[in-house]
C-alpha cells in the first residue's frame, strides 16, 4: 500500500525531475514553462520531508529569477536595438573596428528583450526542477545506489550536492538564534555575525563527516592484482573514447559507417565492463537496500511520459513551443502540453507522503546538548539532591 507514510526511493526523483527538465529544454514558451515550475512546486509542497535538503528549493527559486534577470540585461547591455517596437533610446558606447559586430547599449527592442527572457526562463525552470529533485530525494540514500564502481565518484556527487542544503539549514539556525538574543542588525551589518558561525558549523560537519567515513572504511579496497587494475582502466578509458567516436559518428552524416552504431556498441560494451571488473574492488554490504515499487515506477514513468509528451507536442506543431518574437505573437497551448503538465503533476498524489520526522508526543531533540560546565557546581549539586534517586 503506497498511500503508507515512507520515504521515496531517490532515483525515482531524479527521473521525474529529469523528465520535468527534458521537457522544458524543448520549449521556450512561457506558458507550459511557468506550469512547469508550478507543478514542482505543488510536488515539492505535498511530499517533502523535514530533512535540510528540503530547506534548499526556495534557493534554486531565486537562482532561477537572477538567472532570467541576468539574460534580459544582457540583452540590453549588448544591443536589445533589433526589432520594430524600440522601448527606451539608450546612448550608445562606441567600440573599436575589431568588435565589429558587437554593440553597447543603445536603442532597447521588446523583441529582444522577449527572446531573453524566453531563454532565461527556459534555462531557470530546468533548474528549478532539478532542485526540486535535490530537495526531495535523500541524497544518502541515493549513494547506496550507486554500483560499486562508480561508488567513489557518487559519493563526491552526494556530498557536493549536500553542501547547499546544508548551509541553508546552517543560515536559518544562526539567524533564529540572533532573534532570539534580540540582535536587530540586517543587510550587510548582519553578514559577519552569520557568515562565522556557519563557516564554523560547516567545518564542524566536515570534520564528522571524515570520521564517520574513516570509522566505515571508506577507501580501502580488495585485493586486486596490478594487472586486472591496468585492465580495467584500459577498458573504461577505451570505452569512453569509444562511446564519444561512436557519438560522434551518429551525429556526423559524412563520417564512415563503422564510426557511428558499431563504435558506440563496442565503446558501451567496454565501458561496461570495466566497470563490472571495477565494482569488484570496493566492498560494502547494504543494509536495508531500496527497493523499486508500483509509486517509484509511478513517479518516474509520469517525468518520463512528460518529456515524452512534450516532444510530441514538439513534433506536432513546433511553432507553439518555440513561439517567435517578431512578430510579436501570443503564446499559446496545446492539449499535449496541458496533458504533459497534467501528468508531471501526478506525483502529488502517487507518491506516498513523507514519514514522520519527530514521533508523536516527543519533544524533538536539541542540536547539540548544553555541556555540564557551563552549569554553576552549587546548581548541580542541586539537581542531583532533587531527583528521587539522591533522597536518603
Amino acid at each position: 500500500m503506497w498511500w503508507l507514510p515512507r520515504g521515496l526511493h531517490p532515483g525515482a526523483w531524479w527521473l521525474w525531475a529529469l523528465g520535468l527538465a527534458t521537457a522544458a529544454s524543448h520549449t521556450t514558451n512561457p506558458l507550459p514553462l511557468a506550469l512547469l515550475v508550478a507543478v514542482a512546486g505543488r510536488v515539492l509542497g505535498r511530499r517533502r520531508g523535514d530533512a535540510p535538503w528540503a530547506l534548499a528549493f526556495r534557493m534554486y527559486v531565486w537562482l532561477g529569477a537572477v538567472i532570467v534577470t541576468m539574460r534580459v540585461v544582457f540583452r540590453i547591455v549588448f544591443g536589445g536595438g533589433q526589432g520594430d517596437h524600440i522601448l527606451v533610446r539608450l546612448p550608445e558606447i562606441p567600440l573599436p573596428a575589431w568588435a565589429a559586430g558587437i554593440r553597447l547599449f543603445g536603442p532597447v527592442a521588446a523583441e529582444q528583450i522577449l527572446g531573453g527572457f524566453y531563454d532565461g526562463l527556459r534555462l531557470a525552470t530546468m533548474l528549478i526542477c532539478l532542485g526540486a529533485a535535490n530537495a526531495l530525494a535523500n541524497p544518502k540514500r541515493l549513494l547506496k545506489a550507486v554500483p560499486g564502481a562508480l561508488y567513489a565518484i557518487g559519493t563526491a556527487v552526494v556530498v557536493a550536492l549536500s553542501v547547499a542544503p546544508q548551509l541553508v539549514e546552517s543560515v536559518l539556525r544562526v539567524r533564529r538564534a540572533r532573534r532570539l538574543r534580540g540582535a536587530s542588525a540586517r543587510g550587510m551589518r548582519a553578514l559577519r555575525g552569520i557568515a562565522l558561525p556557519v563557516l564554523a558549523d560547516a567545518l564542524d560537519r566536515s570534520l564528522a563527516l571524515a570520521a564517520a567515513m574513516d570509522s566505515r572504511g571508506y577507501g580501502r579496497t580488495a585485493a586486486v592484482p596490478a594487472g586486472q587494475r591496468t585492465v580495467t582502466g584500459a577498458l573504461v578509458l577505451g570505452g569512453l573514447v569509444g562511446v564519444c567516436a561512436g557519438t560522434y559518428g551518429l551525429l556526423d552524416t559524412a563520417a564512415p559507417g563503422y564510426l557511428g552504431l558499431p563504435m558506440l556498441l563496442a565503446g558501451l560494451t567496454a565501458a561496461v565492463t570495466g566497470m563490472l571488473l571495477a565494482g569488484r574492488r570496493v566492498r560494502r554490504s547494504r543494509y536495508r537496500p531500496d527497493r523499486w515499487r508500483p509509486a517509484e515506477l509511478l513517479v518516474a514513468g509520469c517525468g518520463v511520459a512528460a518529456a515524452a509528451l512534450t516532444m510530441l507536442a514538439g513534433s506536432v506543431d513546433p511553432e507553439l513551443l518555440y513561439p517567435p518574437v517578431s512578430p510579436l505573437t501570443w503564446p499559446q497551448l496545446t492539449p499535449l502540453m496541458l496533458l504533459a503538465v497534467g501528468v508531471a503533476a501526478a506525483p502529488a498524489w502517487l507518491a506516498p507522503p513523507p514519514p514522520p520526522t519527530v514521533s508523536a508526543g516527543r519533544p524533538p531533540a536539541v542540536d547539540r546538548p548544553i555541556p555540564v560546565t557551563d552549569v554553576p557546581a552549587d546548581g548541580v549539586r542541586a539537581a542531583r539532591a532533587s531527583t528521587p534517586g539522591d533522597r536518603p
